[in-house]
């Protein structure tokens, strides 16, 4: 496959929820040994700063969410019940926020993704946020990696032009959540977590 422009800076850094909105349709390129593994996104949620009580900037700034706060484009990357999840920074300027990728849609190296994940079931391969961290083969490692970077480890790139509508609801399995709706999915897919 040859290879695309990956989304520049400037396209995460504007306002987290429009972010994890225009996120969705677009292709992530996981880069690994064995070839680039490949979905289109298809589920997102918006965190940010300390006004949101869900978020990992909730309680400030602190070593383990550091990157929130910085530059824009850049992975969130940490552990939730032994899963890791994949956040990009997205935020305006002097904000704080990452969108959380919940669910893709298996485009390329399909194969090498069925043996990461342990599972024989296309749908089910990437349709949670710890799915497709262990699909992609993404860990700690990769934490404060610029997805901006032509040639990186995980970039984010333009998807095919198909037409969709964008749904919403509130973020999943959260305790506290803000009155807005900042999960977003392709309404009708057959991939997103839920």
């Amino acid at each position: 496959m040859e290879e695309r422009t990956p989304l520049g800076r400037e396209f995460y850094a504007r306002d987290t929820a429009q972010v994890a909105q225009d996120l969705l349709g677009k292709a992530l390129v996981r880069k690994t040994p064995d070839g680039a593994l490949t979905g289109r996104i298809v589920e997102t949620e918006a965190y940010y700063g300390d006004a949101d009580p869900a978020s990992r900037a909730y309680r400030g700034r602190k070593s383990y969410n550091a990157v929130m706060f910085d530059e824009p484009g850049r992975l969130f990357i940490y552990m939730v019940h032994s899963w890791w999840l994949l956040n990009i920074v997205a935020h305006a300027a002097g904000e704080v926020g990452a969108v959380l990728i919940r669910a893709l849609e298996p485009v390329d190296g399909i194969d090498r993704m069925f043996v990461n994940r342990g599972v024989s079931e296309l749908k089910r391969l990437a349709n949670g946020p710890g799915k497709l961290a262990r699909a992609l083969d993404v860990g700690k490692e990769l934490h404060g990696v610029d997805v901006t970077k032509a040639g990186g480890e995980l970039t984010v790139v333009e998807g095919s032009d198909e037409a969709f509508e964008i749904g919403s609801s509130h973020r999943i399995g959260v305790t506290r959540d803000l009155p807005r709706e900042l999960r977003f999915f392709i309404e009708g897919s057959a991939f997103k977590s839920r």
